[in-house]
């Protein structure tokens, strides 16, 4: 049994695919890129579009009703490795506390053209 999850506060799905989806307990998102949902408007910078996709992830498993406490998965894809440090730190703000697994991969382009998309696996409690 599956069910799909969706919220005006994460980007609308840009394709044939779900915002992010519940199946045995589980939390599965798509990737979130750095889109404000309100807007539409993409921000300029590492920085910023790393806060932007955490938000935006945040947002996502807290209307699947979970948070990023119960994430046990990410995997964050960014377009150039010399980012790595600064999405860390912004990483860390939001995973202060047990971190979940994590891979993180440069890719050679992304939906947008952004910076960085991350995807994560939650549990529900």
């Amino acid at each position: 049994m599956k069910q799909i999850i969706s919220t005006e506060k994460a980007p609308a799905a840009i394709g044939p695919y779900s915002q992010a989806v519940e199946a045995c307990g589980m939390i599965y998102t798509s990737g979130q890129i750095p889109v404000d949902p309100a807007t539409g408007v993409i921000p300029e910078g590492i920085e910023a579009q790393a806060e932007q996709v955490l938000k935006n992830v945040k947002n996502l498993l807290e209307a699947a009703g979970t948070s990023l406490e119960n994430v046990v998965k990410t995997t964050v894809f960014i377009k150039n490795m010399e980012d790595f440090g600064t999405i860390n730190g912004i990483y860390a703000k939001y995973f202060a506390d047990r971190c979940p697994a994590r891979s993180c991969v440069e890719v050679a382009r992304l939906p947008k053209d952004v910076l960085m998309e991350m995807e994560a696996i939650a549990v529900k409690p």
